[in-house]
């Protein structure tokens, strides 16, 4: 194999080797030090909580 081959080679087993240990150590960091990700039905959720709230607020006046 010639001298660019090897290269080429060694920087996708490379690449590919640290993108796994990247995606491992994700999947293995504690939940307090990643972002929260809010799925479509979280928002949904959330959005019904704040109108709930709203027109609880606007009864009492």
């Amino acid at each position: 194999m010639t001298t660019s081959g090897w290269i080429i080679m060694l920087l996708s087993v490379g690449g590919t080797t640290a993108f796994f240990f990247w995606c491992i150590s994700r999947v293995l960091r504690p939940p307090g030090k990643t972002d929260k990700l809010h799925g479509v039905l979280d928002t949904e959720f959330e959005i019904e909580e704040e109108e709930r709230r709203r027109r609880r607020g606007e009864r009492g006046r």
